[in-house]
């Protein structure tokens, strides 16, 4: 080929003009302008190059895109907002007895009402949200906590404990888990009323929190052990195991950090489980003692005058049906955006 460019004639006009055509290839012509640099204006309009980013970032950029989730983002704020800081700001606590102001309709000194004993709604709206919202973040904290090492240990290990603990999973799926809930809430409470007669914060929430951890762990476990069964046989793992690291260091430096959109997501579903699991509870009468006052314990008290007060079962029943709905869109949000699979 180097013969035939030596061997080429170049004619005269090829001479003045510095085109030169190759012969024997597709027809083209080469010109020495073509050589030149290219300025830094063109060199900026051909090279279009994407910002360097992180999994994280990249994570945010696409959940911002998303306005349902961003809107009920900003709305579980300002529920947290009215729940802990809400009770700052009001005249009245959540156990005062206005005389004279039994059940009253909503007013200005009063938005959401009083109730039969003359104590005023808002308040106590505020404070019933404030607790099922600590009951749901605390129970999702103790199921990741424990979900998540049951499972990441179950589906790197394998083998004989890998088919223990999901057998023992499955048994726990066929039981129908509010009735277990129930049984536990009825002799924890009568042990820890025993054991602990004067405690604050009531062995109701107690109960739930030791119910929670005991039961609710299931389900994340699962999803972990799925995420680390995919992920052991990747070529970092097995060069992790190659270089003599023990199976706790595998699994949280490199395993668990794969998989923590999966974690995350399951985690945020089930606060909004736990909140509603919570809400029944009380409502039936197994939550929440009193003086203290959630969300279901508020809507069960209500019942007995709701044909004619019909206000004192509204707002805590919109409190749970908002904290819900947007708890959940909220994790359907974050789903979408670290799942890097749903990458434009």
């Amino acid at each position: 080929m180097f013969e035939m460019f030596k061997s080429k004639k170049i004619s005269q006009h090829e001479k003045d003009t510095g085109e030169v055509a190759l012969s024997g290839f597709a027809p083209f012509t080469l010109s020495v302008a073509d050589l030149e640099p290219v300025s830094r204006e063109e060199r900026e309009q051909q090279l279009k190059m994407r910002e360097s980013t992180t999994y994280l970032k990249d994570a945010f950029h696409r959940f911002r895109k998303n306005k349902i989730a961003m809107v009920c983002f900003f709305m579980l704020i300002l529920i947290g907002f009215f729940a802990f800081a809400g009770p700052v700001f009001s005249p009245y606590s959540y156990e005062q007895q206005i005389r004279g102001s039994e059940r009253l309709s909503p007013c200005l000194e009063h938005p959401f009402g009083t109730d039969a004993l003359g104590r005023d709604m808002l308040v106590r709206t505020m404070i019933g949200t404030r607790i099922s919202l600590t009951i749901g973040i605390f129970s999702s904290l103790i199921v990741l906590v424990i979900g998540t090492t049951v499972g990441a240990f179950s589906g790197y290990l394998g083998g004989l404990l890998d088919s223990i603990i999901m057998r023992f999973c499955e048994i726990l799926y066929t039981i129908p888990d509010i009735l277990i809930i129930i049984l536990m809430q009825i002799s924890l409470k009568t042990a820890l009323d025993a054991a602990f007669p004067d405690m604050a914060m009531g062995t109701g929430m107690i109960s739930i929190f030791i119910a929670f951890a005991l039961l609710y762990w299931v389900t994340m476990a699962r999803m972990v052990r799925g995420q680390i069964l995919a992920l052991k046989e990747r070529e970092y793992v097995l060069v992790a195991k190659a270089m003599g690291a023990p199976a706790h260091r595998i699994i949280r430096k490199h395993l668990l950090p794969n998989a923590v959109g999966t974690i995350i997501v399951t985690a945020m579903f089930q606060i909004p489980g736990a909140i509603f699991t919570e809400s029944f509870l009380s409502f039936i009468g197994l939550g929440v003692s009193a003086p203290m006052a959630s969300l279901g314990s508020l809507a069960s008290r209500s019942l007995e005058g709701l044909a004619s007060y019909p206000y004192l079962l509204f707002f805590p029943a919109m409190m749970i049906a908002l904290i819900i709905f947007c708890f959940n869109q909220f994790g359907d949000g974050l789903r979408d955006a670290l799942d890097p699979r749903l990458k434009e």
